[in-house]
C-alpha cells in the first residue's frame, strides 16, 4: 500500500485507494479537485461513509450502491470494474465521472486494497 501511495501521489490522474476493508488510506491531490474537498491526513472514513458521501448516481439518476461501485466491486468480488457515475462534489458541484478500479494483491491470495482511478466526463 505504501508503494501505491507514493505512486498515486505523482500522478496527474485522479486516484483514490482503500485498505482490504474498503476504509480511505489516500486520495491524491488530482481526486481533490473532481471530489472538492481536500485529503485530511489520518482520518479513517469506512466504506460505508465514503461510499454515499458522494451521493453516487446512475446515467438516469439512480442512487448506486457500494457493492455497484468499480470501487466496490474490486473489494468484494477481487476483480476490475469500470463505471460511468454522477457524483456531488463536497463543494455542492455535480460531476459526471468515468471510474476504472481494480483490487491490489501483495501475492496471488493476499489482497491488500483497492485502487479506483477516475476522471471527468462531460455528458453523463
Amino acid at each position: 500500500m505504501i508503494m501505491a501511495r507514493d505512486f498515486a501521489s505523482r500522478l496527474a490522474t485522479a486516484v483514490f485507494l482503500v485498505d482490504p476493508e474498503g476504509t480511505l488510506v489516500y486520495f491524491n491531490e488530482a481526486a481533490e479537485r473532481v471530489l472538492g474537498q481536500e485529503f485530511v491526513e489520518g482520518r479513517s472514513v469506512p466504506a460505508r461513509e465514503w461510499s454515499t458521501t458522494f451521493s453516487p448516481e446512475d446515467e438516469n439518476g439512480k442512487p448506486v450502491p457500494l457493492a455497484s461501485l468499480p470501487l466496490g466491486v474490486a473489494l468484494t468480488e477481487r476483480v476490475p470494474a469500470h463505471r460511468a457515475i454522477r457524483i456531488v462534489g463536497a463543494d455542492g458541484v455535480s460531476r459526471g465521472i468515468e471510474v476504472t478500479a481494480f483490487p491490489l494483491f501483495a501475492h496471488a491470495d493476499e489482497c491488500v486494497g483497492a485502487v479506483a482511478i477516475f476522471w471527468e466526463r462531460a455528458g453523463i
